[in-house]
């Protein structure tokens, strides 16, 4: 599956984005080794701590349905370059990526920047480290 196809798939999931407080809609669309891809949009709170993000939502969608192998992640936001994930969904993809996985940082203006795991998230504390 190309990069753009997958970015379109996050831009349907980023319209259902429930974003009262901040307007800023997010999509994620996680490809598996199985073909299936899995949507995610963020979900804000009033309380703010309980907020979920688009990538989250995704792969928590994909692990729910018994996945745990994956080829590509594209995330989308209105913003001036590519949309990145915050530390906290770095972390939540070096769980159940490897460096093999493709992330494509997207915006709405078409503007695409590849990414592996280990460019965003840098000597990484993962599961290697707990087994």
């Amino acid at each position: 599956m190309s990069p753009q196809e997958l970015v379109k798939h996050a831009k349907l999931a980023r319209t259902r984005a429930y974003v009262p407080y901040s307007g800023f809609k997010v999509g994620a669309a996680i490809l598996a080794k199985s073909g299936n891809i899995y949507l995610g949009c963020n979900i804000e709170n009033a309380a703010y701590s309980p907020t979920n993000c688009a990538e989250r939502t995704a792969i928590f969608n994909a692990i729910s349905q018994g996945e745990r192998e994956f080829v590509a992640l594209a995330i989308v936001a209105d913003t001036a370059k590519g949309c990145a994930p915050c530390g906290v969904c770095r972390q939540v993809l070096m769980e159940f990526f490897d460096d093999e996985v493709e992330i494509y940082l997207a915006n709405l203006q078409g503007d695409i920047a590849y990414r592996k795991i280990s460019q965003l998230l840098p000597d990484s504390f993962s599961r290697k480290e707990l087994l």
